[in-house]
């Protein structure tokens, strides 16, 4: 299988534009395996997932963090958490399940979440810096929410792209540079976006197909879409992981930050306190004395 659970970054100077693609397999299949959601959710889910990893390999350090939040008050999807470190991608859903089955086939997004807000936030180890956008939940799927994000947060025209086919996801993303060559007008001061306008087109052409094809490598369809620019940069590959960072040892030392009457109050008549990790769906039990 080609560049399966792999992001592949690229430049096309010339358009002054830069993108990522990418294709989720056997982790897919391990972050979906440990929740049995209804198809509805896993179709969200899995969207989620390559999103927050053609966002989070778009942090210039291996030990920053993209976290992606959607949530709703009355929706059938209450809460969706998604984020990216250091090559892991982990995810999970908060949904009522009667509204769930009560719901159309294959739902859009403003029919899962209603009225809701999609948040970002980006953690910079190097600089300890903290970045955060919020904005409404528009579109009718997750990657058109991301678009109207960057449009609105950032000033920066972007293109998304997410596909679903079986148990592989894909998906690409395509932005114009937030600022051009030295000299250059800043994009967002600027009424039209020539060279912009061309990537879109062409990236727009994508098919689920190609996304989702476990043979055709990433950089075929870098090349299949933009190979009569002058140059096109293909930029080092990610390996992507799931990831949880729960464990035993972690999961102690977070109850032992609670006073010992607090300690008594969550336990049970046996003395153990249960941990439920929404994340892999694990159940650590942790007895205190």
């Amino acid at each position: 299988m080609a560049d399966m659970d792999c992001v592949l970054g690229f430049t096309i100077a010339s358009r002054h534009a830069r993108g990522r693609v990418v294709r989720l397999g056997p982790v897919l299949e391990q972050v979906l395996q440990a929740h049995g959601y209804p198809p509805a959710v896993e179709k969200l889910l899995a969207e989620a997932l390559v999103i927050a990893a053609l966002l989070g390999t778009t942090l210039k350090s291996d030990d920053g963090q993209m976290t992606m939040q959607a949530q709703t008050e009355d929706g059938a999807i209450e809460l969706l958490v998604c984020d990216y470190h250091a090559g892991e991608v982990r995810g999970y859903v908060k949904h009522d399940p009667e509204k769930i089955a009560a719901l159309p086939h294959d739902p859009d997004l403003q029919t899962l979440f209603g009225k809701g807000y999609l948040a970002i936030t980006f953690d910079q180890a190097l600089t300890k810096e903290r970045y955060q956008g919020i904005v409404p939940l528009e579109g009718t799927h997750l990657g058109e929410a991301i678009e109207h994000y960057f449009a609105q947060s950032e000033q920066i025209p972007s293109l998304v792209r997410t596909a679903m086919s079986g148990d592989i996801a894909g998906g690409i993303l395509v932005q114009h540079l937030p600022e051009g060559e030295v000299g250059r007008e800043r994009l967002h001061v600027r009424h039209d976006h020539p060279e912009w306008e061309h990537v879109s087109i062409l990236a727009h052409t994508i098919s689920t197909e190609e996304l989702t094809d476990p043979a055709l490598p990433l950089d075929d369809i870098i090349w299949r879409l933009f190979h009569e620019e002058d140059q096109v940069r293909i930029l080092d590959g990610q390996a992507l992981r799931k990831g949880c960072r729960c464990d035993a040892d972690y999961v102690r030392s977070v109850i032992l930050r609670f006073s010992e009457e607090e300690q008594r109050d969550m336990a049970d008549d046996k003395g153990v306190i249960s941990i439920d990790c929404a994340f892999c769906s694990k159940i650590f039990p942790v007895q205190i004395s």
